[in-house]
């Protein structure tokens, strides 16, 4: 893949209720999303124009519905959704998502767990594993 420049968004956390245990369900926790967006943005820079890029703040608002929206057991599951959401915009060509689980039922210490994965849009436009 050639050189694109990156929109970063990192530290969205909303509250959620996904797990495999049912009191995860049932209590519900935080999850924090890091998404990095990879695309040209040399036509927003040039316009100085929002629509020229993808508008982070409704990007946000999108991630953060699918996060407290219907429950999943897996966080692998939740970052795929995720990715998706970025790669409905056809100007991002790659998206790396990490969903972080701070509060996992895990009974030892420990400061995060987390799952990233990288999608991308091939030249066919399917979404593929990078």
């Amino acid at each position: 893949m050639d050189q694109l420049d990156e929109i970063a968004l990192t530290g969205l956390t909303v509250f959620g209720r996904h797990g495999v245990y049912a009191h995860e369900r049932d209590e519900g926790q935080e999850f924090t999303v890091d998404l990095r967006l990879r695309l040209d943005l040399r036509p927003a820079a040039a316009s100085d124009d929002v629509h020229d890029t993808v508008h982070y703040g409704e990007l946000a608002q999108r991630v953060a519905a699918v996060v407290a929206g219907e429950p999943v057991d897996l966080i692998e599951t939740l970052a795929e959704r995720i990715a998706r959401i970025a790669l409905d915009d056809v100007r991002v060509r790659a998206v790396t998502v990490t969903v972080h689980k701070p509060h996992a039922p895990i009974p030892l210490t420990f400061d995060d767990v987390s799952v990233t994965v990288h999608r991308r849009r091939d030249t066919a436009r399917e979404v593929i594993p990078a």
